[in-house]
Formats: C-alpha cells, structure tokens, sequence
C-alpha cells in the first residue's frame, strides 16, 4: 500500500513539475506520455510527444540545465521523441531559454530533485563517459584533426548509405523546388558546384575533404577534368576507391587519404580549381588564415576556389554557454565562424572575393530528408551501429534541420579566385552560365 502511495505521489509531482515547465506558449502544442502509458495534459493528437522512461526523467532531463544535459538524458534513453522531431526542438530552445527564470522563481529546482531519486544526480551524465571522445593534443594540429574527423565519418559506410542519397553526398543538396527527391537534389547540387567553378575537359580539379567521392566522379565523368580528392577517413577512401573502379574512371580520378596542410607541397601539384564542401567547419578559426594560404598556393594564377561551409547566421542561437551537444558527440572541434571572419581570412591569402550565396533553406530541406531517411531505417540502421549513435545521430540531424530552418544556422557558397600578375581571372562577366 506505501509503495502505491509513493508512486502516486511521484507521478503527482511530476504533473506539477509538467504544468510549471509546460505552461504559456508550449501549452497545446507538445503532449507528455509518462512511463505508465497515461498522457498529459491530455489525449489529444499533437505534432510531437514528449515520452519519459520513468520517474526520474525530467530529473535527468533539466537538472544539468544545458544543452548538453538535455541531449545525455535523450542518448540515455531516460526520454523519448515520438512524431515529429523537429517540432520537439521548438519546445527544447524555449525550455532552454527560460529554465534558469523557472528555477528562481518557481522553486523548480527543488522540485526536480525531489523527483530525482537517491541515485539520480550521479548518473545524470553517465552517458558522457560512454561516447565523449577522447581526444588529446593541441587543438586543430594535424593529427588532433585527424582523430576528430575520425571520430565523425567512420561510424560505418553501411550505416551512412542507409540515409544518404545513392551517391553518399554528406553536404547540403541543391533543391529546384521543395518537391524535389534527395537523388535529384544533390546531383543538382553536384553539377551547380562544377558550372560555378566553371570547369573545361583537361582541367585538373582538387577537392579537399572530398567524402566519399561523388564530386570528384562527377566532375570526371560529365566535365572532362582530372579530379583528385582527399579525405583523412580510411572507409571513405575504400568506398571512393571501389566508386571510381565500378565507374571506369581510375585514368581520370583519385582519391588520397591527406590531410590539407599537405597540399601544394610540390611544384607539379598546381590546380586550375580547387573545391571545398563541408571540411572547413573542421579546420578552426585561428587557423582559417593558414587554410586558405594553403590553398592559395596550390592554384594556378586566374584559378578559382569555391569554399562551402556552415557559419554562423544573424539570428542568435539559444544561449548554451556550457557547450553544445553537436561539439561533444557529433563534431568534436567543430567551429562555425561568421561569414566575415571567413571573408577576411581568405582576403588575407590574397584570394579576391567573387560571389557569396547563402543555402539554409537548401540544407534545412537536406536534413529532413535525412532524418526521415534514417528514421524510416532505423532497424537497419541498428544492425551497424548501437541504440546510443543512432540516437545520437538522429538528434544532430533534426537539430541541426531546426537550426538552418529557423536561421540559426547558415551555409555559404564563397567563390574566390586568384588573379594573375596582371589582374585576370578566367571569370566570364555574367552568372549567366550557371543557370542554364
């Protein structure tokens, strides 16, 4: 009869807690299912709901008060999102955002411990120790960068090309219309990176961070070049190894496991362009200046460089003063400097500054059709990879599908190009090209 009792109680105060955390603007349009199957506030159909393990979920869930401690509690099975994902993350930047006024003003804190349990403090964070990376050095050396990037991209091929296009394209698609499949998108997206860069037969391209080669066969097969490509991922360079075999284009395309501070190291490497998608996110914003001399020094003079990467938007993210959870269990390392910085760093190569253009909307469509992807296989996806990472990666997608939506997040496409001694490049005057 006490243990009935004690339970009562608890599922009390957590309704209580529920109402105080869930009140004002969340009120209709998040629903909680407790671990007895019984739903708060009630049983109406909602966009996404919050599913707690057990009593001592919001506990687990809001007592860190971070991003980070929000995300263990989901990697730790302590919560569950069922529905849509994304519009979960709508709730979690506005609980975020308020926790602390919650916690002064409404005695919530004293509240989540009492739900907490004798034991429940202590292994808040005990998914930290399973999947925090360890890496060690100094930050953005060769080989720290080399662990990072590791860490990231050898998950499993298998589990990548479950949710990938079929070209295992691992950057923002490029979508004619939102109706468009991911297929169609990313090879759009893969043909509009060749036309801006403006590529003729003979031509010898370099991809830096090339992924699993599908820039690099692309640009071979229907531009004539000599694409070449490296990555510091050994299964990415297996898979791009048996692609270009399978595609007859051994003469024509290669891939090397490098790293891009070993670039233009010879004076027989010289290229008449050069492309980045998605590596510069890992290169650090103290070291941007280096990257783009780097680069710089690799290209013909008149060639161009077209650099893709994430940065910063104008829009202020939700304040995660104590870290983020993409930078501990997605892309340890990983920095995003506003545009600006980025701009400078390449100005202070020596590249001049030719054409900018934002696609978030283009990756928020990108991801979503990943997590739904993933998602939808995810019993396959478990075959490769534990509960833990698929949670883990299923997370980081809609999150990061919330952040280039809302425009937290943005993705610019910065073609540079490098004049020769007397002021040319190999530019027409007009974009005109690129839209044929």
């Amino acid at each position: 009869m006490h243990a009935i009792s004690s339970e009562k109680t608890i599922e009390e105060k957590t309704r209580h807690v529920l109402s105080e955390i869930f009140a004002g603007p969340l009120a209709g349009k998040i629903g909680v299912k407790l671990w007895d199957g019984t739903e708060w506030p009630d049983e109406r159909p909602r966009a996404a709901i919050l599913a707690l393990k057990h009593s001592e979920s919001l506990a687990r869930m809001f007592l860190p008060g971070t991003e980070v401690g929000l995300a263990e509690a989901y990697l730790n099975n302590d919560f569950d999102i069922e529905g849509d994902m994304e519009a979960a993350f709508e709730a979690g930047d506005f609980l975020l955002e308020h926790l602390d006024d919650w916690k002064k003003e409404l005695k919530l804190a004293g509240l989540l411990i009492a739900l907490a349990g004798r034991d429940g403090r202590s292994t808040i964070r005990r998914a930290a120790d399973q999947l925090l990376p360890q890496i060690r050095g100094k930050r953005h050396s060769t080989e720290r960068d080399r662990r990072a990037v590791r860490f990231h991209y050898d998950v499993s091929n298998d589990f990548y090309r479950l949710w990938l296009d079929r070209r295992m394209v691992y950057s923002c698609a490029y979508f004619e219309s939102p109706e468009d499949d991911l297929d169609k998108a990313q090879e759009h997206k893969l043909d509009y990176l060749c036309r801006k860069l403006r590529l003729r037969p003979g031509q010898r391209l370099l991809d830096i961070g090339c992924g699993w080669a599908a820039l690099v066969i692309h640009a071979a097969k229907h531009f004539g070049v000599r694409a070449e490509g490296i990555t510091l991922s050994e299964p990415q360079v297996s898979w791009a190894h048996a692609r270009i075999a399978a595609e007859g284009l051994t003469n024509c395309a290669t891939i090397q496991l490098r790293d891009y501070r070993e670039i233009g190291a010879s004076k027989n490497e010289v290229y008449d362009a050069i492309v980045s998608v998605g590596m510069a996110e890992h290169v650090g914003r103290e070291r941007l200046p280096d990257y783009f001399r780097f680069v710089y020094h690799a290209l013909k003079p008149g060639g161009i460089f077209l650099n893709q990467a994430i940065g910063e938007s104008i829009v202020p993210r939700p304040d995660n003063r104590s870290g983020s959870f993409i930078e501990r269990y997605v892309f340890p390392d990983g920095d995003i400097p506003a545009l600006p910085l980025t701009l400078r760093a390449a100005e202070s190569a020596g590249f001049e500054i030719r054409d900018v253009e934002n696609l978030r909307e283009h990756y928020a469509f990108t991801l979503r059709h990943w997590l739904a992807r993933l998602e939808t296989h995810r019993i396959e996806a478990l075959s490769f990879v534990d509960e833990t990472t698929y949670r883990t990666w299923r997370l980081y997608l809609a999150g990061s599908g919330h952040g280039f939506g809302r425009g937290h997040l943005a993705v610019y496409q910065t073609l540079l190009a490098k004049l020769s001694v007397s002021g040319q490049t190999s530019l027409p005057l007009t974009r005109n090209d690129w839209y044929r």
